[in-house]
């Protein structure tokens, strides 16, 4: 039913968008049911995706103990500040060591792996812990038992690489996590979680956009709040009825021609 645009109230200043919140909650409210399937197909989507779709990955890690030679193991003498300083700053040369091509063709030949050289050093990642004289070496791997591999064969060879470089310098192992029993990646209730919740703001999204959207006049209440136009008549929602005409209410005329024809058999009788 069009309306001139022109009888619009001259609440809001032109360029302006009037947007009803009771309105939109109301669309929002009455589609619930599209909003909670659509959640549930994309969060179903997602899980399903995470579970069977992408191929999970599993993480061995060892924590790496940097040995500083001019740090006097007496247990009388104290170690300083310089000396500890001067052990930080040797893991970063030892990262840059265990991530060296050689190194890892050294890993690929120790370990018999069928994989390149960079792509190796793509599996691993070494990282200082808290700024302390430890460092952690993982490796990920589809395979869990390639990565506990990978882990064994480095802290194997590491030391020796290490010592063949920086003079003076050690490491030690401090710990080694083994065989990863749970994968790492994916994780499927967050990928499922993330899917309910874009599911969710897509439906609302959809649904406030086609409520914005709608310029049909869906009754008088909509015409006095919208516009500045006195309602002069309405036109009722008639409804065909058995015998071919129509009503305001369908269910009035059934009952009121039952009782007509009620009475009219019970003036025959008598």
């Amino acid at each position: 039913m069009p309306m001139d645009i022109a009888n619009k109230k001259p609440e809001v200043e032109e360029g302006e968008v009037q947007i009803d919140l009771l309105r939109l909650v109301g669309a929002l409210w009455h589609r619930a049911w599209i909003i909670a399937l659509a959640a549930i197909l994309f969060g179903g989507a997602a899980f399903v995706w995470a579970k069977f779709m992408i191929t999970p990955l599993y993480e061995t890690s060892a924590l790496v103990y940097v040995n500083n030679s001019a740090v006097s193991t007496d247990s009388t003498t104290s170690i300083t500040p310089n000396e500890l300083t001067a052990a930080k700053s040797l893991v970063e040369t030892y990262i840059v060591i265990l991530q060296a091509e050689s190194t890892m063709e050294e890993l690929a030949s120790v370990a018999d792996l069928d994989r390149d050289p960079e792509e190796l050093s793509k599996m691993i990642t070494a990282s200082a812990v808290n700024e302390t004289e430890i460092f952690k070496i993982t490796a990920t791997s589809p395979d869990p038992e390639e990565a506990a591999l990978i882990i064994d064969t480095l802290t194997g060879i590491l030391p020796n690489r290490i010592s063949s470089v920086v003079d003076g310098s050690s490491v030690r192992i401090v710990d080694n996590s083994g065989v990863a029993d749970e994968k790492v990646y994916p994780n499927v209730t967050r990928y499922t979680l993330i899917g309910f919740l874009l599911g969710f703001l897509l439906a609302c999204a959809f649904v406030v956009v086609m409520e914005l959207l709608d310029d049909v006049i869906h009754g008088e209440e909509f015409l006095s709040q919208n516009y500045d136009a006195p309602v002069l008549a309405v036109v009722p929602d008639l409804s065909e009825n058995e015998t071919g005409g129509y009503s305001y209410y369908e269910g009035y005329d059934k009952s009121h021609s039952g009782e007509d024809k009620h009475e009219a058999d019970k003036n025959k009788k008598h």
